[in-house]
This record gives C-alpha cells, structure tokens and sequence, in this order.
C-alpha cells in the first residue's frame, strides 16, 4: 500500500508535535509519523527555560503548559561537604523581559501538543525502518511493509534517527556519561521549595526540582572510571540503593536522598548520553538531500538538557521557513535557510552553555573550602551567560 504526502514529520517527539501545529495554524498539511502504538511520554520531565516558554507562546499553548508547573525561584548549588550557594533566579533579568524557568512533565507537554492537532494528524504504529529517493519524492518504507511518498521529510526520531542516517551523518557520540532519572508524586503537597537544587561531587552530577505542588523530578549522572564496563555501569544506575549511596558519601543534601528512597524502579529511566560534534550539522552535510531536515533530539550538539530547549524554538523557526517555502514553491531554499539557522545557533549556545558549566562545577567546588557569599556576582555571571543561551525570541509563527 502507497499513500502520497505533502510533508511526513517522523517521530512525535514535542518538536516533532510542535511542528505539526505551527504548521496547521500556518494552513500547511503535515503527517507525523510515531512509532509506537499510543503517544510516547518516556523520560518523565524536561526542564525548560525561557527560549522554550517564547516557542510555546508563539504556539499558544504556552499558559496551558504553565498552568500545572511550578515556577522555579532559584538555584542552589551544593558541594559535597554539604555547603551551598543559593541564586535567586527573579534577579537574572534579560533583555526582552525575565527569565523563566520550569520542570514540565513530559507526558503533560505531549498530551497537550497532541490535543493542538486535528485526530488524523497523528499515524501511530508507524515506523519508518528505511528512506530511500523516487525522483522528487522520498519513499519511506515502514515496519509493517507498507510505504508513504513525500515531497518533504523532517526528522524528529530521536537519538537513533532513521532520518539522520538517510542523510548520511554517522552515529551521535557517547559523552561518556549515564544517567538516570526518576519521578516522584505524592499524595499530597511535598513542601519541597521551588528550588532547582545541584549536587556536583566525584565523579557525579545530580539534581532536584518540583514539577508541581505534588511532584518532583530528579537526576543522577555519572562518569564511569576507565575500569568500569558499560554493561555493567548501566546496572549500576538501575540500582536505587547505588545512588543514594554515591550520595550519602558525598553527604548530599538529605531532601534529594528522601526523594530518591520514594522513587519506584518503574518510574526510573536510565540512559547513556549521546550528542554530535559541531562540526556533524554544517549546513551542507544536513541539507545534501533534497527536501529532507532533522530538528530536535535526533540531531542536537548540545547537552540533552538543552537540547530539548532548543527543539521547540528551532520547530517554530522551520515552521516559518517551511510554510513560507511551501507558499512560494521554494521549498529547497527555505530549508537550506533553516540548516543555516540552526548551525549559527547552536555554536553560540554550545559556547555560552559550556562557560555556565564550568561557573556551576568552579561553585560546587569553591565550596568544599568555604561557604560562598557572592550571590550578586554570580547572578551577574551566570545571567550574562543564560542570556546568550536562553534569551532568545524566536518570533511569531
């Protein structure tokens, strides 16, 4: 069975979903594509900054998201020996207004995406095993042997993109480091600050933050020694008991530990983290074929918690490009565009995201020896660096 259409989105990811809707509020048709048999909601909770809330506005679905998330107050950082440095987050102010910051339940986010798109905008139990060019058009040849024609592919499959190695990109890269995240909800208010609470000690990288009233979110990344087995290590971070016991070591804080002691083990996710070089998304690499982009998770250089913030503004900036590219029959050109976007916007994240890194673990550190009462100087810091990272509007659709 073949079936034609204008644009096929492969994955329903938030970007993929985003993108759908912009490009129906935009009068243009698309067609996602989701793997599995219902909607994907796997890793629990995404941290999103201001970028992502001015996307969402642009969307305007932005106040339905914010609606059931916490706002978060302020940033502590805390050292292994117990000391911490708290930063108010309401005395970061950026150009174009405040920063914003909120931990989103993933399902949440999807289920109200989803919700934006007429009922058959979603084709679930549909994935795209290969790609391969019919001319103007891409032959996508699903799991279940049926295949669908397109005048235009996005890819937002994932980490493990079909799309991405229909391009021709090699494989993301480990970084060396796994991680594991939980989900916590409770039956009634947990009284825990709206705080976004960061553990840095050896070898290790944690943290906490509320999603609602009732809910909290957590993190546990670790860098495996040289004498550790992959396999191995993976088992590791599967283990509660593990955690907590990197944790009370490195006298952690006693609230994320009580957190963690809640956590059941199915509402643990565990992963090893992988990204791309730079040097992966030149514009000519990821537009050689014709009519065919990637956004997203599935071909992102940035860490994954920031990745994901950029997902939703780079969905509404291809929806301007794409749509304007469809109305003027300059499609081609409208995507080489985005491709140029993308690259100029990802080295000046990857570069700002890189010094917040190094201000937050030079903290942590500082802090093993004395507590630090330099909160106004670290504000300024670290807003100078938010701000080339997060204040960014990416317009109206």
């Amino acid at each position: 069975m073949e079936t034609v259409e204008d644009i096929v989105i492969v994955g329903a990811d938030p970007a993929g979903l985003a993108t759908a809707i912009g490009l129906h509020r935009r009068g243009v048709k698309s067609l996602v594509l989701e793997s599995s048999a219902t909607m994907c909601t796997s890793g629990y909770a995404l941290g999103l900054w201001t970028n992502s809330w001015r996307a969402l506005d642009a969307l305007g679905i932005g106040d339905k998201v914010r609606e059931h998330h916490t706002s978060i107050k302020r940033l502590v950082l805390s050292s292994p020996r117990g000391t911490s440095a708290k930063i108010s987050l309401r005395g970061v102010k950026f150009k174009s207004g405040k920063l914003e910051f909120r931990t989103v339940r993933r399902e949440s986010l999807v289920e109200i995406l989803a919700k934006e798109l007429p009922g058959d905008a979603v084709r679930y139990s549909s994935e795209v095993v290969s790609i391969e060019e019919d001319g103007n058009l891409k032959l996508l040849h699903l799991a279940d042997g049926s295949i669908i024609k397109a005048k235009v592919v996005v890819g937002c499959d994932g980490i493990n993109s079909t799309v991405v190695k229909y391009i021709g990109l090699k494989e993301a890269k480990f970084l060396g480091v796994l991680s594991t995240g939980g989900f916590v909800e409770y039956p009634t208010n947990h009284g825990i600050k709206p705080e976004f609470l960061v553990i840095t000690g050896k070898g290790f990288h944690a943290g906490m933050l509320p999603c609602s009233e009732r809910s909290i979110y957590w993190y546990f990344n670790w860098r495996p020694s040289k004498k550790d087995k992959i396999d191995q290590s993976m088992t590791k971070m599967r283990d509660k008991d593990f955690i907590i016991q990197k944790l009370t070591t490195s006298e952690a804080p006693k609230e994320i530990i009580q957190v963690i002691e809640r956590s059941e083990m199915n509402h643990m996710v565990s992963s090893s983290l992988k990204s791309w070089s730079l040097n992966s998304i030149l514009p000519e690499k990821i537009t050689k074929k014709r009519n065919t982009c990637v956004i997203g998770e599935a071909l992102n250089p940035l860490m994954p918690g920031l990745g994901l913030c950029t997902s939703l503004e780079e969905s509404v900036v291809l929806v301007r490009y794409l749509s304007d590219g469809v109305h003027k029959g300059k499609i081609e050109k409208a995507l080489k565009k985005f491709a140029q976007h993308k690259w100029k916007r990802c080295v000046e994240l990857s570069t700002g995201a890189s010094l917040v890194q190094f201000i937050v673990k030079s903290t942590c550190w500082l802090l093993r020896f004395r507590k630090l009462r330099m909160e106004d100087f670290w504000v300024m810091i670290l807003a100078t660096e938010l701000s080339a990272a997060t204040d960014y509007d990416c317009g109206k659709l």
